[in-house]
């Protein structure tokens, strides 16, 4: 894989911050909305080809810029956004 580049799409109620290379999905964070301002993050999953490489975290970084412009809570029920929002001090400013 060459550069990676993370897309989001949305359909209003769901939605995922994903890379993705011709047909395949290497990584996405999958999300519902829970309301107008209010976002469930539901699950995470990065392809074994890119284990080790804070993929996860990228994902989870793009997705707090989005929340944070749209002025989004966020409801992480993913354990890897969980764990995330644990360590991370500089991101919890999202959480419902």
């Amino acid at each position: 894989m060459s550069e990676i580049k993370i897309e989001h799409e949305n359909d209003g109620r769901r939605g995922s911050f994903f890379i993705q290379e011709g047909a395949k999905r290497f990584a996405e964070m999958v999300y519902v909305m829970a309301g107008p301002k209010k976002m469930i993050i539901e699950h995470t999953e990065v392809d074994d080809s890119l284990q080790g490489q804070g993929i996860g975290l990228k994902l989870l970084k793009e997705l707090v810029d989005y929340v944070r412009k749209e002025e989004i809570k966020v409801i992480p029920l993913c354990p890897f956004a969980k764990a995330m929002f644990k360590k991370k001090e500089e991101l919890k400013d999202v959480l419902n």
